[in-house]
């Protein structure tokens, strides 16, 4: 019988630590979680203490043989450097292990590729990808044919690999188009919600902090929810109403790590730019993880590059079930409220939290309407929230708060 099974590859991590302060263990731990997604096993890990990266190998020449006898030891298919390789650095480290080369970047385009499912999110893929290899084309030589299949030639980019510089740039200048359609038709949704007056809440956070899992369990909006490094990738809106009945929009973003490729953040701009354009920053973050207050500045740091850093947060410290008594804090957000999104705990705290900060940005008012200007008071209901109305001979009471927006149409 023929075996058709994809041959598993074995990978070993390298990186370079250029500081006494960086964590370059927690940064490899990750590493291996995104090769574990892709579907490679790390078989060792490399560490050189540097004072900068080699320009010409990203490694000296002694760890350079190190990982050559490691190659032989473990049967390894190829390695992956924690950091953004040069063409000449992949190239010259390809020439000198002769084997596969990878770099994070490269990594985490192949991610995205295998998890890309809407039309958006193949074209932002894509154009990621030939980005960073159109930067690579000239002088890779073995390089790019070492690559093979596997990790680094999937998705609606791998056809491309062997493309030169004027067929690739005109493929980015057509998916470029494409996706400028892609981001008028994203425009004209928001502009729609804008008018709407219904608050827009936008859900943030590391890769993996459980965001996906907190808009199932709120909205019921069954998307996939795996304990894998960006498991989902497309944005999701879902709607939710508040305990006073106010609607608002829920929308699920793709997560932020460390070291995120510039090309990512270049082609899912439009994608990420949801935060800048909402009305609060619901910020989960995996309160379990050990490195939780990196992982936070990592997602503040992202916001700010953004434009989204002045925005009202609250912050949602996920995973309590498991993350013990430990203290925690976030001196950034504006609240925070301690949850289980898979168990549900602390979500009634979470809705009334929300409902809190819209009601910062309201107009209180308290107004007798006649009844026949009960359809001002669903207006109230849908867009406000209303803390009581009663029933009296002259009308009804109302006490509420209301948006600025339709503040004129029932003052």
């Amino acid at each position: 019988m023929i075996d058709n099974r994809e041959a598993e590859e074995r990978v070993i991590l390298v990186a370079v630590r250029k500081s006494d302060r960086e964590n370059t263990e927690q940064s490899l731990d990750e590493l291996c979680e995104l090769a574990s997604t892709a579907g490679a096993v790390t078989v060792a890990r490399v560490i050189q203490n540097l004072d900068n990266f080699n320009p010409a190998t990203y490694i000296g020449k002694g760890k350079i043989d190190e990982i050559k006898e490691l190659i032989i030891e473990y049967d390894a298919t190829g390695i992956i450097c924690d950091d953004e390789l040069s063409p000449a650095q992949m190239n010259n480290l390809s020439d000198a292990l002769e084997i596969k080369v990878m770099d994070r970047t490269l990594l985490i385009l192949d991610i995205f590729a295998a998890r890309a499912n809407t039309n958006e999110g193949k074209i932002q893929v894509e154009l990621a990808q030939l980005r960073y290899r159109s930067s690579r084309l000239s002088g890779l030589g073995n390089a790019l044919s070492r690559l093979g299949g596997g990790i680094g030639t999937r998705g609606p980019g791998e056809t491309k690999l062997e493309m030169d510089r004027r067929i690739i740039h005109e493929r980015i200048g057509q998916l470029k188009h494409e996706l400028e359609a892609v981001v008028t038709h994203r425009e004209l949704t928001r502009s729609q919600r804008s008018r709407s007056n219904i608050p827009v809440v936008a859900i943030v956070g590391y890769t993996n902090a459980g965001k996906s899992t907190l808009l199932n369990t709120l909205t019921g909006a069954g998307i996939l929810a795996e304990n894998k490094l960006f498991a989902t990738l497309d944005p999701t809106t879902r709607g939710l109403e508040l305990e006073s009945g106010q609607q608002i929009l829920l929308t699920d973003t793709v997560g932020f790590i460390s070291k995120l490729p510039h090309h990512l953040v270049e082609a899912f701009k439009s994608t990420l730019e949801e935060a800048v354009y909402a009305d609060i920053i619901l910020h989960v973050v995996d309160a379990s993880n050990p490195a939780m207050d990196s992982q936070m500045y990592v997602v503040y740091d992202t916001l700010e590059k953004l434009g989204a850093g002045d925005k009202p947060i609250i912050t949602a410290f996920n995973k309590i079930e498991i993350a013990g008594n430990k203290v925690l804090k976030d001196f950034k957000a504006d609240k925070t409220v301690n949850i289980s999104a898979l168990h549900g705990d602390g979500l009634t705290e979470l809705k009334d939290t929300i409902e809190e900060v819209l009601r910062e940005s309201k107009i209180y008012i308290e107004k007798t309407y006649s009844y026949t200007e009960a359809s001002k008071i669903s207006l109230i209901r849908k867009y406000g929230q209303l803390i009581s109305e009663e029933y009296v001979a002259e009308g009804i009471e109302v006490k509420a708060y209301v948006p600025t927006e339709i503040y004129d149409k029932v003052k």
